[in-house]
């Protein structure tokens, strides 16, 4: 089985890249993705550092603005709903907690989608079972596919990647759990949000956050809270939004009108943070990508980037070893790896800074906001943004070929 015959498991945001680049490469690619098509909707992602450069490189920064979310920055409020910090998306030369491109996931998941097509196949509504390897490729299984044989098989399927467990082993050996959990969906546009992402902190590791939508008539809202781990059922919505409907009973601010919102809410996702952490992406024919692999969860705004410099990354070394995996992914290991554990690097506090347990804490937290916006820290976290981002990219010839 040649090599340029290569599955990628998950269409979400690094599998079209990375599907995207093979195919300029003159790669044969195949999708599998378990929703029955591109998922819609979805919380904002950031276009940061490198990762825009490859949104540029594919020829869609354009589009990706025309989609992006107006957003002024970031809020803090307090019960009563007045505003006790600010950080504006153009303090650190838009790379700050609010960038300066921010897109809905499903939005950018689309127009990625569509830039592959009609070169690349995808199989929807469907997942991989099993994979078994040997000297001249890989044999997949799947939940309802016939099964295929196939070069190379890349995970890019999240941080509860079945290919990953297939191949690596059980979640648990790579998943470092941060104590918090969080609930996106969308609501009603009935806040004064002004244009902010507004957030409010409650003592017990609580917090609640809306902020705009793309449409007109929604926002984008999350409670997230702290606590040890959980045992829930990921498939039983009903069960998860009676959890964050308990966690939330007495907090104040808009949390009542949110929570009322949650229980109607079209596209409701509960989930665990989490770091994924392995030594190597690599397992014989098997790679892993994006949150599959190095997952750095949403507090460090970086997750996007890594998925789409990784995919980049991927694409051009498997191209310029023609193929011979083994060159290609020790040499994707080699570029990534500092990238990875530069932007894994969680902000000041982690999950504690973010979600302070008590007042004093929610209080020192909004001081620390109001001091970031001041000169000289926010010279010195400008800079401190701008490196978590940023990584040379190699300039493959698939970039030279797109032009």
């Amino acid at each position: 089985m040649p090599n340029n015959e290569i599955l990628i498991c998950g269409a979400g945001i690094a599998g079209p890249v990375l599907a995207y680049w093979l195919r300029k490469g003159g790669f044969t690619v195949t999708v599998v993705e378990r929703a029955p098509e591109p998922r819609p909707g979805g919380q904002t992602v950031d276009l940061r550092g490198a990762g825009r450069t490859v949104i540029e490189r594919m020829g869609l920064m354009d589009r990706a603005r025309a989609e992006s979310v107006d957003q002024r920055g970031l809020a803090l409020v307090d019960n009563s709903g007045r505003i006790t910090a600010r950080v504006p998306a153009d303090s650190f030369g838009g790379e700050g907690i609010v960038s300066e491109i921010e897109i809905l996931r499903g939005d950018l998941a689309h127009l990625l989608y569509e830039a592959t097509l009609p070169d690349t196949e995808y199989l929807f509504d469907d997942t991989v079972t099993e994979i078994y390897q040997d000297a001249d490729g890989a044999t997949v299984t799947f939940e309802k596919a016939a099964p295929r044989r196939f070069g190379l098989v890349i995970g890019a399927d999240g941080p509860h990647s079945v290919t990953r467990a297939l191949a690596f082993g059980p979640e648990q050996e790579f998943v470092r759990p941060l104590g918090l959990y969080t609930a996106w969906f969308t609501a009603a546009d009935d806040l004064e949000l002004d244009g902010w992402y507004l957030m409010h902190n409650a003592p017990g590791g609580l917090v609640a956050s809306a902020r705009p939508g793309r449409l007109p008539g929604e926002i984008k809202a999350g409670l997230s809270f702290r606590s040890p781990p959980l045992a829930y059922d990921r498939r039983d919505v009903a069960a998860q939004q009676e959890l964050v409907a308990q966690r939330f009973a007495s907090v104040g601010w808009e949390t009542p009108r949110l929570l009322r919102a949650m229980h109607t809410a079209p596209d409701f996702f509960f989930d665990s943070m989490g770091q994924v952490r392995l030594d190597s992406w690599s397992h014989g024919r098997v790679a892993l990508l994006g949150d599959a692999g190095y997952c750095a969860t949403p507090l460090t705004g970086l997750g996007t980037s890594l998925a789409l410099v990784g995919a980049y990354v991927l694409a051009g070394e498997l191209a310029a070893a023609g193929g011979d995996h083994h060159i290609a992914f020790r040499r994707y290991d080699e570029v990534m790896r500092p990238y990875v554990s530069q932007a894994q690097q969680l902000p000041p506090g982690g999950a504690s800074g973010f979600a302070p347990s008590g007042r004093l804490g929610i209080r020192l937290r909004d001081l620390s906001m109001r001091q970031m916006t001041r000169w000289p820290m926010r010279n010195l976290l400008a800079a401190q943004f701008a490196k978590a981002g940023d990584i040379a990219l190699p300039d493959y010839s698939l970039a030279a070929d797109m032009q």
